[in-house]
């Protein structure tokens, strides 16, 4: 039987399932402050102590701006620091493809591949008019594949180097055709963005950098993606489900009813929202908790409706312009009340909050405490 949830509710399991309650940090020396209440003074999560654990516990997190994909695992990982985040690229935990809507995530490289297996025939198809106004064929395509795998045996490249490789073949990489020959690359499962790379990642061949898995039925695939979603996403819709892995209304049905036994059903309004059932017993009241985000964070962009954490009248400051660009958000008790950038003053990093509202002498007070946990993540300004 469904459970009735208030929105409160529903903010305070998103916060839980997505581990950015309780990622905070015990014996800070900041107890007794009289702020403790509003910053990160949660019980850290043992669950996800690692940026790879919080990877898995997502299943995908949104990376096509790798410093604030970085900090969306660092902030959810406690303790953590960039280098420990960059380790796990390194050692090949995590991967950086695109398995979910043709965008950038990070995921656990063995999640890689039965990922693919349902979502990349459909992600293919949607580009192929874009590809035949590039002059990009089945041909071009195979042709780039076989200099993929003879380049990158054995290696990684960065992608000015992979590119060079391309071109010195006789491939034209002009204008947007690098970008999508890499993409198409990504989508068959040759290659994938591994160890780090200057501030980014390089490439590498994703049968040399993941070892093989047995292969998942199509079924299996759909419900492993289904329990893995709202685990690391709920309470969500069916609607989010099938939006945020570009899923058709028919798999996103299967892969619910598949996962079904594992999930408890919550309602909001009369609408059905879905948490894996471990999730929504370990879930518990926490008091009210200041969040500084990175811009295209889960939180935000894990949902097809996000007006449970972003009302829709400040949805433009966010997104200013409805350009596609999310801004990094500041969050108190589950809702974006602003946002915040980080700038370069006198050679030291600033961390500035925009509220949609003035904020509280204590959400500002907690805020600024969050501002110093990411400034010592990220390290100093470039």
């Amino acid at each position: 039987m469904a459970t009735p949830v208030t929105a409160k509710d529903m903010r305070r399991f998103r916060l839980s399932t997505q581990r950015i309650r309780g990622s905070g940090i015990k014996g800070s020396g900041l107890e007794g402050s009289g702020i403790q209440a509003l910053g990160r003074q949660e019980t850290p999560d043992p669950r996800a102590s690692s940026a790879a654990g919080v990877t898995r516990q997502l299943l995908a997190v949104q990376a096509q701006d790798f410093p604030q994909a970085l900090w969306a695992l660092g902030l959810r990982t406690p303790n953590a620091t960039r280098a420990e985040v960059l380790a796990a690229l390194t050692s090949g935990q995590l991967v950086r493809s695109s398995p979910l809507r043709g965008t950038l995530f990070f995921v656990a490289a063995e999640d890689l591949r039965w990922m693919l297996s349902i979502t990349a025939a459909r992600s293919l198809s949607s580009m192929a008019t874009r590809h035949g106004q590039l002059g990009l064929d089945a041909a071009t395509f195979d042709r780039a594949r076989d200099v993929a795998e003879t380049a990158l045996d054995g290696t990684a490249l960065g992608r000015d180097e992979f590119l060079h490789a391309i071109e010195h073949h006789g491939i034209s990489t002009d204008g947007q055709r690098g970008y999508h020959i890499i993409w198409n690359l990504a989508q068959r499962g040759i290659v994938c963005w591994g160890p780090p790379h200057g501030r980014q990642q390089a490439l590498v061949l994703v049968a040399d950098w993941i070892p093989q898995q047995p292969a998942l039925d199509r079924e299996d695939a759909l419900c492993r993606l289904a329990q893995r979603y709202f685990t690391g996403h709920g309470p969500a819709t069916l609607a989010d489900l099938a939006w945020w892995a570009k899923l058709t209304m028919t798999d996103a049905r299967t892969a619910l009813a598949l996962a079904r036994p594992l999930l408890t059903e919550l309602t909001l309004d009369g609408a059905s929202h879905w948490i894996a059932s471990e999730e929504a017993e370990m879930a518990s009241s926490a008091p009210p908790s200041v969040y500084a985000l990175p811009g295209f964070d889960e939180y935000l962009l894990g949902y097809q409706d996000r007006s449970l954490a972003l009302a829709p009248e400040h949805a433009n400051r966010v997104v200013p312009g409805g350009n596609g660009i999310f801004l990094p958000t500041v969050v108190v008790d589950g809702k974006v009340v602003g946002t915040w950038r980080r700038a370069k003053s006198g050679g030291k990093a600033t961390i500035t909050a925009e509220a949609f509202d003035t904020l509280s002498t204590r959400h500002a007070a907690a805020f600024a405490r969050e501002g110093r946990r990411y400034r010592a993540f990220a390290g100093p300004p470039d």
